[in-house]
């Protein structure tokens, strides 16, 4: 796969790593690298060979945000009828396989976004984070107002895409947003172990259906979050690897998943 501004890995595992890759500009976000990143996602959601993803940025930051080496042009739109604020056109939670961002270091307005499409995110202690759009100009993006109300709720959501302040490592757990924060020498680690051990160890039309209705649990009623579950655990009842799993763990050996994402998800 060809890309430009990103790095795309795939080890033996099953775990896809994609490296956003300025590392000379703090991984600002390009046209390019948003291109690349959408075009990485959409593999990984249908390539049943990636069992996780985790996303990070080369060097010593995440994402600064956006390209602002021409100040006067950073929000100049040239096709106002093409644009969209999404910025990646196959956002990470689109993507049926957990996605994990790897926040090595600093991760400004369009970086921390990226970062809230992903279902966790463990952040380096040492960064600078911060949705600073509206101290810009602009508002937030890429879905912005959706993952952080879901992530934070409405008042911190608030905090967080109104006022444009930025926070330290240590702030971020308190305020919602952090799964773990850590040394930013342990962030990309971490991330990666976590990620080996959900593609060694769990089922993938599991997550993928379980990761489904995550993302749209906080739109529907309890009645219908029933109704979901019950008919997705219909499905993956009839599914060989719901016997595989209590058979695998009776017998106190790994599992040998059968189920196929592109296929049964």
């Amino acid at each position: 796969m060809e890309t430009q501004d990103l790095r795309f890995e795939l080890d033996e595992l099953g775990v896809a790593t994609l490296t956003l890759d300025r590392p000379a500009a703090l991984n600002a976000f390009s046209g390019p690298m948003g291109r690349s990143l959408a075009q990485a996602y959409r593999r990984c959601d249908e390539d049943d060979a990636v069992r996780a993803v985790v996303v990070t940025g080369a060097g010593r930051a995440f994402c600064a945000g956006a390209d602002m080496s021409d100040a006067a042009s950073t929000f100049r739109v040239d096709d106002a009828a093409a644009f969209s604020a999404a910025a990646v056109s196959f956002p990470a939670f689109r993507v049926r396989k957990l996605v994990v961002a790897a926040v090595n270091g600093h991760a400004i307005g369009l970086g921390l976004t990226l970062a809230l499409q992903c279902d966790l995110r463990f952040f380096a202690r040492e960064g600078k984070y911060g949705v600073v759009q509206v101290r810009r100009g602009a508002m937030p993006d890429a879905y912005a107002h959706w993952t952080a109300t879901r992530a934070l709720g409405l008042a911190r959501a608030a905090e967080l895409l109104l006022t444009g302040r930025t926070y330290r490592g240590d702030e971020l757990e308190p305020l919602g947003i952090a799964t773990r924060v850590l040394p930013a020498a342990e962030v990309l680690p971490a991330a990666l172990a976590l990620a080996r051990d959900v593609a060694a160890n769990t089922a993938p039309v599991s997550v993928a259906l379980s990761k489904q209705l995550l993302w749209d649990a906080s739109a529907l009623a309890p009645d219908e979050v029933e109704r979901r579950e019950t008919a997705l655990h219909r499905k993956l009842f009839a599914l060989p690897d719901c016997v595989e799993g209590p058979v695998a763990f009776a017998e106190k050996r790994a599992p040998r998943w059968r189920g196929s994402v592109s296929r049964d998800a």
